[in-house]
C-alpha cells in the first residue's frame, strides 16, 4: 500500500464560490491524517488510505468531533500540489461542502 506518511501541505480551505479561506496545514503522519485548522473544533486525527494512479496519489480520510460530528476527506496529490474536498457530515447526512487546495511544504 502506497501512504503519504511524512508529508505535510500547508495551503487553504475554501467554501464554494469564495476565493479566500482559513489557513490550514494537512499532516500525514504513522497512517493518519490531521488538518490544524479542524483543531479548534476538537476534530482529531484519523486514519487515511491512499491509492496509486499514474502520478497520481488519492486519498481518503475520516476525522470526528465529539461536538460537530464527521468530516470526510478526499484528495488527489499530484507533485508537490494537494487538491481535495472536505464534506461535513451530521446525523449521518452531508450538511456542508469546502475545497482544500494546497502545496507540500519544503
Amino acid at each position: 500500500m502506497i501512504n503519504l506518511d511524512g508529508r505535510t501541505f500547508e495551503g487553504v480551505v475554501l467554501e464554494r464560490g469564495k476565493t479566500s479561506g482559513d489557513a490550514d496545514t494537512l499532516i500525514f503522519k504513522n497512517g493518519r491524517f490531521r488538518s490544524t485548522a479542524c483543531d479548534q473544533y476538537d476534530y482529531g486525527d484519523g486514519p487515511y488510505t491512499a491509492t496509486v494512479s499514474g502520478e497520481m496519489v488519492m486519498f481518503e480520510a475520516e476525522t470526528e468531533s465529539p461536538k460537530y460530528g464527521k468530516l470526510l476527506w478526499k484528495g488527489v496529490v499530484r507533485g508537490p500540489r494537494l487538491d481535495g474536498t472536505m464534506t461535513m457530515v451530521r446525523d449521518g447526512r452531508a450538511v456542508g461542502e469546502k475545497w482544500i487546495l494546497a502545496g507540500e511544504k519544503g
